[in-house]
């Protein structure tokens, strides 16, 4: 025979209450489309007044239809960086285009390890990938795809100690400073070389970048104090 369904008690309210929910999403989109702009100027027009980056949902929201985005990119206007992330054709090159990636796609992330330690100029390493903090059971859905990272949770307690922002090609990015990242490296010694945490405390300290001072404050609250304090007694 023919299924027989049944709603339970207070079916009826709730499959009203599913409609209701979805004619008012339907709305909301139907909304949202008419509020987008065709008009490529406009758009181009956000672009610019928006540091000449967006990502696509930004884009979105700030009123410029998909199909605009796309006429742009084939027509040459716009530069696809990565999946989901667009500049202005016209803008200066990037000096650091991961990085401007990186500030667009995960402002809240913070550069570290090696990645900092090449910004900040005290090591011989080239980073393979762009090596990023975030802090531990605070953090999800951090999706960057290109360019190539790696994350790294860190204590959500002392995640916020010694960050410093700097700004990369027109945008504002977070990184460790010197003496916080050189006590990480040691941190993470057995993952990234212990010959990479003494030559950057080396040139840490040769070109004055920070003081013992300073390293040791930071070693103290990571709880790493015992374990920087003898390189720091040996190390010129």
């Amino acid at each position: 025979g023919r299924p027989v369904w049944s709603t339970g008690p207070g079916g009826d309210q709730s499959h009203k209450l599913d409609i209701k929910v979805a004619i008012n999403k339907y709305m909301e989109l139907l909304l949202s489309s008419m509020s987008q702009t065709r008009d490529s100027h406009s758009a181009l027009a956000t672009f610019r007044r928006h540091g000449g980056v967006l990502r696509t949902g930004q884009a979105l929201a700030r009123g410029i239809h998909p199909a605009t985005l796309y006429q742009l990119h084939e027509e040459g206007k716009l530069i696809r960086l990565t999946r989901g992330l667009y500049r202005l054709a016209q803008s200066p090159e990037f000096s650091n285009p991961d990085l401007a990636v990186i500030a667009t796609k995960a402002p809240q992330a913070v550069v570290c390890l090696i990645s900092a330690l090449a910004f900040h100029g005290i090591t011989t390493q080239v980073p393979r990938v762009v090596q990023l903090a975030v802090p531990r059971g605070g953090y999800s859905g951090l999706t960057i795809g290109s360019p190539p990272v790696k994350v790294y949770r860190f204590d959500a307690a002392t995640f916020d100690k010694g960050i410093e922002v700097h700004e990369v090609d027109g945008r504002p990015i977070r990184f460790y400073g010197v003496a916080r990242t050189v006590v990480d490296c040691f941190k993470y010694r057995n993952k990234i070389g212990l010959d990479v945490a003494l030559e950057a405390l080396r040139f840490a300290r040769e070109r004055k970048r920070t003081s013992n001072r300073d390293l040791l404050e930071i070693a103290r609250a990571l709880r790493l104090d015992r374990v920087m304090d003898p390189y720091l007694q040996v190390v010129p």
